[in-house]
């Protein structure tokens, strides 16, 4: 229902002389672009790659290192390198045929969507998918058409977050070993007044420096997506 809502609005014909309506529609406009960054960040990659690199950091214990700034630039660039295939496809399945002039606006929309469909359904479990379309009262899909974009996004979003816990748990490991030993150490020593987390962050960066840890993480982000 949302779908078909956006396609109507785009199929909207501008050029009318209401005023009122005219003033409407850019209202909704307006809005819809100003939601637009948090829609495409939840049809990206962009949520699993920050969520991870957001337990690297707190993993190491080293608070604002690497600030804020830095891993959301990583993360988008990430995203963009990720996404490059799709945002050909969609491209070249929509843009230029747009540009040619040989669909509408609506077709063009409906052409972008596949791509993007595409890439969700590839990352969304079943069980999440299920639970949107079993709430929204959708009957069983035969065919990714069938499936709403509405019911897919909050589905896809559920799974990121899924598979972006599990890779975040598999980092916070190795970390909280360190923590172990260094706690258990200085118990043995009678030094329970001093921090375990001063003395554990010089060795989890060391370890985490010596095994190449950006490394590891990009690439098990890269290989979660193939």
């Amino acid at each position: 229902m949302g779908e078909s809502l956006l396609l109507s609005f785009l199929s909207v014909d501008f050029s009318s002389g209401d005023t009122l309506a005219t003033t409407v529609q850019i209202a909704l406009l307006l809005t819809i672009l100003s939601i637009a960054p948090g829609i495409l960040i939840l049809m990206t990659c962009f949520t699993r790659i920050i969520i991870v690199l957001s337990f690297v950091r707190q993993g190491l214990a080293t608070q604002s290192t690497p600030p804020n700034q830095v891993l959301i630039g990583l993360a988008l660039f990430m995203t963009f390198f990720i996404m490059a295939p799709v945002i050909q496809d969609v491209y070249e399945a929509s843009y230029v045929p747009l540009s040619a002039g040989e669909v509408s606006g609506e077709e063009a929309l409906q052409a972008a969507i596949v791509p993007i469909k595409e890439f969700m359904a590839q990352h969304t479990r079943e069980k999440d998918l299920a639970l949107f379309m079993g709430y929204g009262g959708y009957d069983k899909p035969e065919t990714l058409e069938d499936v709403p974009i509405t019911a897919l996004i909050p589905a896809f979003a559920i799974s990121e977050l899924k598979t972006a816990f599990q890779i975040g748990f598999l980092i916070f490991v190795p970390f909280l070993v360190i923590d172990m030993i260094v706690a258990s150490v200085l118990m043995s020593m009678g030094m329970m007044m001093l921090p375990p987390v001063m003395i554990a962050l010089p060795f989890k960066v060391l370890l985490f420096v010596l095994v190449d840890g950006w490394y590891l993480v990009v690439q098990s982000l890269l290989i979660s997506y193939q």
